[in-house]
């Protein structure tokens, strides 16, 4: 690290006070920060987990009915999928400590209309809105896995701001600190044997 400009005198030990005190703040105001990051990013991996157990079971149950249907009826009762209507996406985002992440994730699949040819079976029928609510639970669970790894990632750049103060910047303020009021102490003390030489010169 380069070497820390300070300016000679009471001047000098003034200004590395100030910014020991705002360093030592900072860092205290950076440790708070942390603690509220670390508790909402638990928060948000267990929300995870919980979401992608979810996903995993509901894409589960549509493979089962799939597997009967295709049993029932085979490939060729699988209707080829429809690009004219695509599933919708909204995402409602909030913020944790100024840090912004997916708050819920609303997913909506388009059914059929009433025009369009039904499943070849039941099987497909219970499969095909299996995979539907799979699909929205996918979804869900990738808002939770973003905001969880957004607010991660912001825990990891605060616990390294923190060691950086505590560790390097607050410990160089401090020796410079105290190099600057040993030199004021012996230039005060020069100053002082200096006065006596001419009060007894003077005499």
């Amino acid at each position: 690290m380069a070497e820390l400009r300070v300016p000679p005198g009471r001047a000098g030990r003034m200004r590395l006070r100030r910014s020991l005190d705002v360093a030592r703040r900072g860092a205290d105001l950076l440790d708070q920060k942390l603690a509220v990051l670390r508790a909402r990013h638990e928060e948000l991996r267990h929300a995870e987990a919980a979401a992608r157990d979810h996903w995993h079971e509901r894409l589960r149950e549509a493979e089962t009915w799939l597997r009967r249907g295709l049993l029932l009826g085979g490939e060729d009762a699988l209707d080829p999928p429809d690009s004219s209507r695509p599933a919708e996406l909204d995402i409602e985002w909030t913020a944790t400590m100024g840090v912004r992440h997916p708050a819920t994730a609303t997913c909506r699949v388009p059914g059929r209309e009433s025009g369009d040819p039904a499943p070849a079976n039941t099987a497909l029928v219970h499969a095909e809105a299996a995979y539907a609510t799979a699909l929205c639970a996918a979804a869900e669970y990738a808002a939770a896995r973003a905001a969880a790894h957004a607010v991660g990632d912001e825990v990891l750049r605060t616990r390294q701001r923190v060691r950086a103060l505590r560790r390097h910047w607050v410990p160089r303020l401090e020796t410079a600190l105290a190099r600057a009021d040993a030199a004021l102490e012996q230039s005060e003390h020069e100053d002082a044997v200096r006065r006596r030489w001419a009060a007894r010169t003077h005499d």
